[in-house]
């Protein structure tokens, strides 16, 4: 039976050498007072400590100050086994310190180990991973020098097929963040912007005899309709509220409350722009990308687009009448709005329908895609693709693995170069003013996040499209099919490849 319980009081439950699952994606949906009460008690009595978490998605709020990275830093955690860590400011840079062992395993890996551990099963068979750094034939999921655990991703062959074999420590902690408890301590997700994996999550934890604390927002005195309880009193020990910080008006449209038609998205768009001072892509060389990819685009087709420069597509596909012809769909569970980026990433306006994210990785994994816009740190000469570790820096491998291991046609959306490159278009025509000073073509990526040879195998559609060029993937290597005018092949393209092209 649940209990109404202080934030304090929730967290007493957490013993030293728990394993939890934070139910987050990137920067979004967090508990963050349960967090802020695990570092006070850390603070004061050196415990919870020897912690392992776990989320699929990680789990900052792109503040070096709040939520968990208070006591990541301080030591609590012993190992941390994420999908991103792009929101967690500073734990993203310990982990590059060797402070504490760091994993790094696909976004939809972890949501469906989380979903086997919540029907009894140790762990969940996937062919994402396979040939990428991740595969422990490759380099494994560690990301520095002291995570040297090999029970994590196994490669494994079953009828005569080979296998990545994901499996977590057992969970016994829950930490999840809901909209309203009723009276039974049935958990609604009304006002969110996901799910997540909140139900596996609390199924897992209870397979494992753990505790499972959720924070809401209030506590209503009628029962929610049976579709909308997302997590059953049954499953829940402690209810935590806490009055929610207020949002703007601009958010409102990313949690279902009200429709949103085809013809408002974008103007909800930039609200949400302004409010979260997102900085705009809108600039030539961006554009250039952006108009060219969308091009691939067709009637019907289900649409995933990546942060950063592939958000430009979406705007083209606005602009070129595309936009209410095609599905898109985001990583936390969301299908048939159009995705936000920025601090709230993971949510969408407009959605049809926002499900589990497991589900949503079903449709990943079984190639339930159409096509995919994907970015890319660097691009090597057989096609292998680096998105997730750059020099120094490091962010995670995300869903990208799961969208880009079986999706028909995948398109990378990249510059020629990066730092210091200047190019402008007039009337179709692209000028190259000054070079990047850090090629993005190079003779072996520092790591591996696409397969060439594996996308070549499953007979996959592979483009990159650059601001001066498109090369498609070959059994040979990368083929240049297209230069737009006003570039010199020979100087703008060839000279600069640390390798030869079929053209």
């Amino acid at each position: 039976m649940y209990e109404i319980m202080s934030a304090d009081e929730a967290i007493r439950l957490i013993r030293d050498g728990d394993c939890i699952c934070v139910n987050s994606f990137v920067g979004i949906e967090n508990p963050v007072e349960l967090h802020e009460a695990i570092y006070r008690r850390y603070m004061r009595m050196q415990s919870p400590r020897h912690l392992t978490i776990v989320s699929s998605a990680g789990f900052g709020v792109w503040d070096e100050e709040h939520n968990a990275e208070g006591y990541i830093r301080e030591g609590a955690v012993d190992r941390l086994i994420c999908g991103h860590f792009g929101a967690m400011l500073s734990t993203k840079k310990l982990v590059l310190e060797d402070r504490f062992e760091a994993y790094n395993l696909p976004l939809g890996c972890i949501s469906h180990a989380i979903r086997a551990q919540a029907g009894g099963l140790p762990g969940a068979l996937s062919k994402v991973g396979l040939d990428i750094f991740v595969d422990p034939r490759k380099e494994g999921p560690g990301i520095n020098r002291i995570s040297i655990d090999d029970s994590l991703v196994k490669y494994v062959e079953v009828d005569g097929e080979d296998f990545l074999y994901y499996k977590l420590p057992k969970i016994t902690v829950a930490l999840i963040k809901g909209t309203a408890a009723d009276r039974k301590g049935n958990i609604s997700f009304d006002d969110m912007f996901m799910s997540g994996d909140a139900l596996s999550i609390c199924q897992a934890v209870k397979a494992n005899h753990g505790k499972v604390i959720v924070q809401v927002d209030r506590l209503v005195n009628t029962p929610s309709r049976p579709r909308n309880a997302i997590i059953p009193g049954c499953l829940v020990d402690a209810i935590v509220v806490a009055e929610p910080e207020e949002r703007n008006e601009a958010y409102k449209a990313l949690t279902g409350s009200f429709e949103i038609p085809y013809e408002d998205w974008s103007l909800w768009n930039e609200k949400i722009d302004t409010v979260s001072a997102k900085q705009s892509n809108n600039n030539v060389v961006g554009n250039i990308i952006g108009r060219r990819a969308a091009k691939e685009l067709r009637v019907d087709d289900i649409v995933n687009i990546g942060i950063g420069l592939p958000e430009m597509v979406s705007r083209h596909t606005r602009k070129n009448g595309m936009l209410d012809m095609v599905t898109l769909t985001v990583e936390s569970g969301g299908i048939g709005g159009f995705p936000v980026s920025g601090e709230v990433f993971g949510a969408m306006i407009g959605a049809s329908s926002v499900y589990d994210m497991a589900n949503q990785f079903d449709l990943y994994d079984n190639g339930g895609l159409d096509i995919c816009f994907m970015g890319a740190l660097e691009v090597d000469k057989e096609g292998n693709v680096n998105a997730h570790r750059g020099p120094g820096a490091f962010a995670g491998i995300g869903g990208f693995a799961n969208i880009t291991a079986k999706t028909p046609t995948v398109v990378f959306c990249m510059t020629f170069n990066t730092k210091g490159l200047e190019v402008s278009q007039k009337k179709g025509v692209v000028t190259i003013h000054k070079e990047g000073s850090i090629p993005k073509f190079v003779d072996k990526v520092a790591s591996v996040s696409f397969s060439a040879k594996r996308a070549i195998a499953n007979g996959q559609k592979v483009l990159y499209v650059t601001e001066r060029c498109v090369f498609r993937l070959t059994p040979k290597g990368l083929k240049l099919i297209e230069v737009y005018p006003g570039v010199d092949m020979e100087k703008d393209i060839l000279d600069r490849l640390p390798f030869e092209v079929e053209k």
